[in-house]
């Protein structure tokens, strides 16, 4: 299967639950970070500068465990910020695992080998290590020279030690069609269990907005990117992979992935910032959602990532019969 068999029964087991209780509004990951400190300056991240006055602070185990109870999503991704960074990122991810969650650790794997002992393979976890291309491309995203070779030895450690790796590129508007191809045929060499993929998205706070894809610009690239992941394990789904290429259309569901930091629940979204807000119940009762997405909010024009859209993919995955045994295929082979 492309995914580990416990993860897509309990995801789908979560779905059929709140699909039955009539719950029209519902997440299904939760980006969950403890901390937004990091030991990169990544040019296109928006983290460490929307919350640059806040990269001293942390949650609490506690308050972590916490946010995973209120929300309930089945996924859990631990980011942030640079989650190995966390004092005690054992004992969050334990914690959460304990409470039968699939788990991604999302890290820059700068400091991946020497942090590995701290964490035990799990049939529910797994280490999601970014990498935005081969060395040359990647250490100039990340600014710092080197940083490609230390990911990949994070990528050979955790393999060697048993755990599921996965890892996640995002495409910008230089990035080589021909590299992304590269760059999965040299991941694959090292056993990476799948590859996920999306494009970068145009934040606010980041003053050199070149680097950002319009939508049509996306369209263009991931048309080509659609060929270059033919035969690789893509853990992006099909139909998100169909849609940002044009050939299908869908809305974005922004409580598909919800968010909770050192602010609290960020609203509306993991990319957008509205508010924050103390409690679950008070985040999604609050948030006005229908006013978010494309045509509906200028910030939205050019958005088709991956926290919006896979959600909504999975949501409908299974809508028609031939969309249904689409899905079913690309699980099983």
């Amino acid at each position: 299967m492309r995914f580990p068999l416990n993860q897509t029964t309990s995801i789908a087991r979560y779905m059929r639950r709140m699909k039955k209780a009539g719950s029209g509004i519902f997440p299904l990951v939760l980006m969950l970070e403890p901390l937004h400190a990091c030991n990169l300056t990544c040019s296109g991240c928006g983290r460490i500068r929307e919350y640059k006055d806040r990269l001293s602070s942390m949650l609490s185990v506690d308050a972590c465990l916490k946010a995973v109870d209120e929300c309930g999503a089945p996924v859990v991704s631990i980011c942030g910020g640079e989650p190995l960074l966390y004092p005690k990122i054992k004992e969050l991810v334990e914690g959460t695992l304990a409470r039968g969650r699939v788990v991604y650790l999302c890290t820059n794997g700068q400091v991946l080998p020497e942090k590995l002992s701290l964490l035990t393979p799990h049939k529910m976890f797994n280490i999601n290590v970014h990498i935005d291309g081969l060395a040359g491309t990647h250490d100039a995203i990340v600014e710092r020279q080197g940083a490609f070779d230390k990911a990949v030895a994070g990528v050979v450690a955790a393999k060697k030690a048993g755990f599921t790796v996965c890892t996640n590129t995002t495409v910008y508007r230089q990035t080589e069609v021909s590299e992304i191809k590269a760059l999965f045929d040299y991941l694959e060499g090292l056993g990476v269990d799948g590859f996920l993929i999306s494009p970068g998205f145009d934040y606010a706070d980041v003053s050199d907005q070149s680097q950002f894809l319009t939508r049509e610009a996306i369209r263009e690239k991931f048309s080509q990117l659609r060929d270059a992941g033919r035969g690789k394990r893509v853990w992006s789904t099909p139909f998100f992979l169909d849609f940002l290429a044009g050939t299908r259309d869908y809305s974005c569901t922004p409580w598909g992935n919800v968010t909770y930091n050192v602010a609290g629940w960020k609203a509306p979204c993991y990319l957008i910032t509205d508010s924050h807000y103390s409690t679950f119940a008070d985040f999604m009762a609050n948030t006005e959602w229908d006013k978010y997405g494309p045509g509906r909010d200028k910030r939205c024009t050019n958005c088709m990532c991956h926290c919006g859209f896979e959600p909504t993919v999975a949501l409908n995955a299974t809508s028609t019969i031939r969309d249904a045994l689409t899905m079913a295929r690309w699980t099983i082979f």
